[in-house]
């Protein structure tokens, strides 16, 4: 007598290999918003910029402003742009004081189990998430010396697995609150822009591996004027907290 279709099933099933019949998630992809607690005087006026770099080159301009302004940030590598970029390591380790380094993965593969995200593949697996998060950290363990703590997917949108995998793994993932550059495609006018609506809390995302995009002239001609309002910029380690946004935007 033939085995029935659900043994059958569950049988093949068990000899593959953990999580390789993982399904997408049904949650769909969520990108996560969040501000700075700025509810104690001391931190009143923190605002938090970070920088992506997904792979490609690095853009000068931008550390150059940031230097000269003595503004910090914090820096989401992957380890193809570290491994892409060793001289823009360097002239940013010799800047403990201002750059904070954070994981943005090891290929720049999104945090979401079988789906894609803006035209990115995800993770095959949560075995596959967990696999992009430790090729990021041990790359910039190799780089840098560091352990960072915050995680930024590719993408800055994941499903419910991909957070609870990041999670696992000891990472708090880095959200924001206000895109500065909309994936380095802006010109430096409307960077500019969005920069100038900064305010107290915030968590400005922009990049900094396209020169050739209006990034770093935008954040040039903004950031003078945000410290001439009083905004005190921070990494998000030194910042008091960082807090949960009550909306959530689904990704595209």
């Amino acid at each position: 007598m033939p085995q029935p279709l659900l043994c059958v099933v569950v049988s093949l099933a068990a000899m593959l290999p953990a999580g390789a019949c993982a399904a997408p998630d049904a949650e769909a992809p969520q990108e996560l918003h969040q501000r700075l607690d700025v509810s104690s005087a001391a931190h009143a006026r923190d605002v938090a910029l970070t920088l992506d770099a997904c792979g490609g080159a690095y853009d000068r301009d931008i550390v150059t402003t940031l230097v000269r302004l003595r503004v910090p940030a914090t820096l989401f590598v992957t380890r193809r742009w570290l491994a892409r970029n060793p001289e823009a390591v360097r002239e940013l380790l010799a800047h403990p004081d201002l750059f904070e380094w954070g994981n943005h993965g090891g290929a720049h593969v999104p945090a979401v189990v079988g789906r894609s995200l803006y035209g990115m593949k995800g993770a095959p697996d949560v075995a596959g998430v967990e696999r992009e998060v430790e090729g990021g950290a041990q790359a910039l363990a190799r780089s840098t010396g560091t352990q960072p703590r915050w995680y930024r997917g590719a993408g800055a949108a994941y499903d419910r697995q991909g957070r609870q995998a990041i999670t696992r793994l000891g990472l708090r993932i880095a959200g924001f609150s206000l895109n500065a550059d909309g994936g380095a495609t802006l010109g430096a006018a409307a960077v500019a822009g969005r920069l100038r609506r900064a305010a107290p809390g915030d968590i400005v995302i922009a990049h900094m591996n396209k020169p050739a995009s209006g990034t770093a002239e935008g954040l040039a001609a903004a950031l003078p004027e945000l410290l001439g309002r009083g905004l005190r910029f921070v990494t998000l380690s030194q910042a008091a907290g960082v807090l949960p946004m009550p909306e959530a935007q689904p990704a595209p």
